[in-house]
Protein backbone atom coordinates (compact mmCIF):
# COMPACT_ATOMS: atom_id res chain seq x y z
CA UNK A 1 0.00 0.00 0.00
CA UNK A 2 0.97 3.45 -0.25
CA UNK A 3 1.94 5.65 2.67
CA UNK A 4 -1.50 7.65 2.18
CA UNK A 5 -3.46 4.43 2.05
CA UNK A 6 -1.07 3.31 5.50
CA UNK A 7 -1.54 6.71 6.93
CA UNK A 8 -5.89 6.46 6.52
CA UNK A 9 -6.35 2.92 7.78
CA UNK A 10 -8.69 2.25 10.61
CA UNK A 11 -9.38 -0.86 12.84
CA UNK A 12 -12.49 -1.20 11.05
CA UNK A 13 -10.39 -1.64 8.06
CA UNK A 14 -8.91 -5.10 8.95
CA UNK A 15 -10.10 -8.09 9.31
CA UNK A 16 -8.53 -10.55 11.23
CA UNK A 17 -10.98 -12.94 10.91
CA UNK A 18 -10.46 -13.33 7.14
CA UNK A 19 -6.71 -11.98 6.94
CA UNK A 20 -7.77 -9.29 4.64
CA UNK A 21 -6.44 -5.09 5.04
CA UNK A 22 -9.40 -3.15 3.23
CA UNK A 23 -8.00 -0.20 1.62
CA UNK A 24 -11.02 2.45 1.38
CA UNK A 25 -9.50 6.03 1.95
CA UNK A 26 -6.28 7.56 1.73
CA UNK A 27 -4.61 10.43 3.67
CA UNK A 28 -3.31 13.32 3.39
CA UNK A 29 -2.33 16.70 5.43
CA UNK A 30 -3.57 19.98 4.10
CA UNK A 31 -3.05 23.68 4.70
CA UNK A 32 -2.06 22.00 8.69
CA UNK A 33 -5.23 19.84 8.43
CA UNK A 34 -5.71 15.76 8.15
CA UNK A 35 -7.35 15.22 5.39
CA UNK A 36 -9.04 11.59 4.60
CA UNK A 37 -9.86 10.77 0.58
CA UNK A 38 -11.08 8.58 -1.16
CA UNK A 39 -7.87 6.66 -3.14
CA UNK A 40 -5.89 7.44 -6.38
CA UNK A 41 -8.23 5.79 -8.71
CA UNK A 42 -10.88 3.13 -8.26
CA UNK A 43 -8.61 0.14 -8.56
CA UNK A 44 -7.36 1.42 -5.22
CA UNK A 45 -9.95 0.35 -3.48
CA UNK A 46 -8.91 -3.12 -2.60
CA UNK A 47 -8.69 -5.95 -0.31
CA UNK A 48 -5.20 -7.40 0.71
CA UNK A 49 -4.60 -10.18 2.09
CA UNK A 50 -2.27 -10.72 5.08
CA UNK A 51 0.27 -13.19 6.18
CA UNK A 52 0.08 -14.92 9.61
CA UNK A 53 2.58 -13.11 11.17
CA UNK A 54 1.51 -9.30 9.62
CA UNK A 55 -2.07 -10.41 11.40
CA UNK A 56 -0.32 -11.14 15.07
CA UNK A 57 1.85 -7.87 14.49
CA UNK A 58 -1.22 -5.56 13.90
CA UNK A 59 -2.89 -7.64 16.74
CA UNK A 60 0.10 -6.54 19.15
CA UNK A 61 -0.01 -3.03 18.11
CA UNK A 62 -3.78 -2.07 18.19
CA UNK A 63 -4.24 -3.53 21.73
CA UNK A 64 -1.09 -0.90 22.76
CA UNK A 65 -3.32 1.82 21.83
CA UNK A 66 -5.82 3.07 24.28
CA UNK A 67 -9.26 3.97 23.79
CA UNK A 68 -9.05 3.33 19.93
CA UNK A 69 -12.35 3.48 18.05
CA UNK A 70 -13.27 1.64 14.77
CA UNK A 71 -13.10 4.74 12.84
CA UNK A 72 -9.90 6.42 14.25
CA UNK A 73 -6.70 6.55 12.62
CA UNK A 74 -4.16 4.27 13.63
CA UNK A 75 -1.14 5.71 13.00
CA UNK A 76 -0.99 9.10 14.17
CA UNK A 77 1.91 10.05 11.68
CA UNK A 78 3.21 12.34 8.99
CA UNK A 79 4.68 11.65 5.66
CA UNK A 80 7.63 13.41 6.87
CA UNK A 81 8.07 12.00 10.08
CA UNK A 82 8.20 8.52 8.18
CA UNK A 83 10.72 9.80 6.06
CA UNK A 84 12.38 11.02 8.74
CA UNK A 85 12.60 8.11 10.61
CA UNK A 86 13.65 6.34 7.72
CA UNK A 87 16.59 8.23 7.41
CA UNK A 88 17.45 8.05 11.22
CA UNK A 89 17.12 4.08 11.27
CA UNK A 90 19.29 3.55 7.84
CA UNK A 91 22.01 5.68 9.91
CA UNK A 92 21.53 3.69 12.90
CA UNK A 93 22.14 0.50 10.78
CA UNK A 94 25.00 1.81 8.13
CA UNK A 95 22.83 1.32 5.26
CA UNK A 96 21.92 3.41 2.75
CA UNK A 97 18.63 5.56 2.94
CA UNK A 98 15.86 4.36 0.70
CA UNK A 99 12.38 5.74 0.12
CA UNK A 100 9.63 4.85 2.07
CA UNK A 101 7.86 4.11 -1.26
CA UNK A 102 10.81 1.59 -2.54
CA UNK A 103 9.35 -0.68 0.38
CA UNK A 104 6.25 -0.98 -2.09
CA UNK A 105 8.58 -2.00 -4.52
CA UNK A 106 10.20 -4.08 -2.52
CA UNK A 107 7.39 -5.77 -1.64
CA UNK A 108 6.33 -6.48 -5.20
CA UNK A 109 9.70 -7.25 -6.39
CA UNK A 110 9.91 -9.98 -4.05
CA UNK A 111 6.26 -11.32 -5.04
CA UNK A 112 7.77 -11.67 -8.73
CA UNK A 113 10.88 -12.76 -8.28
CA UNK A 114 10.92 -14.87 -5.05
CA UNK A 115 7.36 -16.23 -5.44
CA UNK A 116 6.86 -16.18 -9.13
CA UNK A 117 3.36 -14.08 -8.53
CA UNK A 118 1.36 -13.62 -11.94
CA UNK A 119 1.38 -9.58 -13.06
CA UNK A 120 -2.27 -9.31 -12.60
CA UNK A 121 -2.12 -10.39 -8.71
CA UNK A 122 0.89 -8.20 -8.47
CA UNK A 123 -1.12 -5.18 -10.23
CA UNK A 124 -4.04 -6.10 -8.20
CA UNK A 125 -2.63 -6.10 -4.96
CA UNK A 126 -0.82 -2.93 -5.67
CA UNK A 127 -3.82 -1.23 -6.79
CA UNK A 128 -2.98 -0.37 -10.08
CA UNK A 129 -5.36 1.03 -12.38
CA UNK A 130 -4.03 -1.03 -15.42
CA UNK A 131 -2.24 -3.58 -15.27
CA UNK A 132 0.51 -1.60 -17.89
CA UNK A 133 1.72 -0.26 -14.69
CA UNK A 134 2.83 -3.38 -13.05
CA UNK A 135 4.26 -4.23 -16.14
CA UNK A 136 6.39 -1.17 -17.05
CA UNK A 137 7.29 -0.69 -13.50
CA UNK A 138 8.62 -4.59 -13.06
CA UNK A 139 9.40 -5.77 -16.75
CA UNK A 140 12.61 -6.31 -15.43
CA UNK A 141 12.11 -8.62 -12.70
CA UNK A 142 10.11 -11.25 -15.89
CA UNK A 143 12.91 -12.44 -17.54
CA UNK A 144 13.90 -15.23 -15.45
CA UNK A 145 10.30 -16.36 -15.03
CA UNK A 146 10.44 -17.02 -18.70
CA UNK A 147 12.83 -19.55 -17.88
CA UNK A 148 11.55 -21.18 -15.21
CA UNK A 149 8.44 -21.50 -17.61
CA UNK A 150 10.45 -23.43 -19.88
CA UNK A 151 12.08 -25.56 -17.14
CA UNK A 152 8.62 -26.32 -16.07
CA UNK A 153 7.72 -27.41 -19.09
CA UNK A 154 10.46 -29.66 -19.80
CA UNK A 155 9.69 -31.18 -16.32
CA UNK A 156 6.00 -32.28 -17.43
CA UNK A 157 7.23 -33.39 -20.53
CA UNK A 158 10.03 -35.58 -18.74
CA UNK A 159 7.45 -36.94 -16.41
CA UNK A 160 4.70 -37.63 -18.70
CA UNK A 161 7.23 -40.06 -20.45
CA UNK A 162 8.63 -41.82 -17.49
CA UNK A 163 4.97 -42.10 -16.61
CA UNK A 164 4.63 -44.65 -19.56
CA UNK A 165 3.23 -41.93 -21.75
CA UNK A 166 4.40 -40.97 -24.89
CA UNK A 167 5.90 -37.57 -26.68
CA UNK A 168 4.12 -36.58 -29.46
CA UNK A 169 6.34 -33.53 -30.21
CA UNK A 170 7.35 -33.06 -33.40
CA UNK A 171 5.15 -35.80 -34.73
CA UNK A 172 2.39 -35.26 -37.06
Amino acid sequence: MTKAELLALTPQDIDFDNKVIRITKSYQRLEGKDVVTDPKTPKSKRNVSMPDFLCEELKEYLGRLYGLLPTDRIFHLTKSFLHHEMTRGAGKAGVKRIRIHDLRHSHASLLISKLEVQPKLVSERLGHEKIQTTLDTYSHLYPDQSRNLADQLNGLVDGWDEEGGENNAGKT
